[in-house]
């Protein structure tokens, strides 16, 4: 029986590396997408030195560069005519107003548009499987975020809190609404919160921006290791229990009710059209 493959963004440290150590453990053939050479053969290292009954190979993806973006699909499309799980994972923040190589605000170009257009250039191997999964990390910020269509780059008062906010919002919608255009094809797509994991991109209580977070969650979460962290994230890659569910929210391995603007359908949809021009699926 051929190994089931997964792809996992951010592999190369916290829940991403914790997750393919996981998946590889479980049998898998874990492609691990990390932007940098050096660290990415490092977190190889680490998931061979597991020594599960998978396996696990690097591929080099910035999430922050549509021209990688691209190349990365293109070297995925040349290892694999398949995909089962696809683990978009990685994430950044930023307390200053940065932008992506083709001006996008950071965090919207990175943890939604980057992986936005990523998984519509590996659809097509993911419909290949005959129960596709893809799981996107998001978070409870999500609260504390909303999708400003009159200035989604925050060009105007910038906020880190309204930033991280919008692109976990965004995450969440891209999950429901993709969910509703592969159902046809028989794949599930599920969104979850990690909870608060020490090394996710240093959200912790000692930070204004880790302050701003647990303030919007509206209580302090225990921390929890990235494997902890990662437990929800392989729970719905590999598990028969989730056989068949999609457009879901999990935590701690759990459908976790939604806010209303969570569950916006018009929303989503007008930030999926709105997308597919930015990335240039459509002109």
């Amino acid at each position: 029986m051929t190994a089931k493959t997964a792809l996992v963004t951010g592999a190369n440290s916290g829940m991403g590396l914790a997750t393919s150590i996981e998946l590889a453990d479980r049998g898998y053939r874990v492609l691990m997408a990390c932007r940098s050479r050096q660290r990415g053969e490092e977190a190889l290292r680490q998931v061979e030195a597991a020594g599960g009954s998978g396996s696990a190979e690097l591929v080099l993806c910035d999430l922050a560069d549509l021209s990688s973006i691209r190349r990365f699909a293109d070297d995925v499309h040349g290892r694999t005519s398949r995909l089962d799980v696809l683990i978009n994972n990685a994430g950044v923040v930023s307390p200053k107003r940065q932008e992506t190589r083709d001006g996008f605000e950071l965090a919207l170009g990175v943890n939604h548009l980057g992986h936005f257009l990523a998984t519509n250039l590996l659809l097509d191997l993911i419909r290949e499987s005959e129960a596709g999964r893809i799981v996107v990390v998001a978070s409870g910020a999500y609260k504390a975020g909303r999708i400003d269509f009159d200035d989604p780059h925050l060009r105007e008062r910038y906020n880190v809190i309204r930033s991280y906010g919008q692109s976990k919002l965004a995450n969440i919608l891209f999950a429901r609404e993709l969910a509703l255009r592969v159902y046809e094809d028989g794949v599930a797509v599920n969104s979850l919160h990690p909870g608060a994991v020490l090394t996710q991109l240093g959200v912790n209580r000692g930070t204004g921006f880790g302050q701003g977070v647990y303030r919007a969650l509206g209580k302090l979460p225990a921390f929890q290791t990235p494997e902890e962290g990662a437990s929800t994230a392989v729970y719905l890659a590999d598990s028969p229990e989730v056989e068949g569910i999609s457009r879901e929210y999990f935590y701690r391995s759990r459908p976790h009710r939604l806010d209303r603007k969570a569950e916006d359908d018009q929303t989503a949809a007008r930030l999926w059209a709105w997308s597919e021009r930015e990335v240039g699926l459509i002109p």
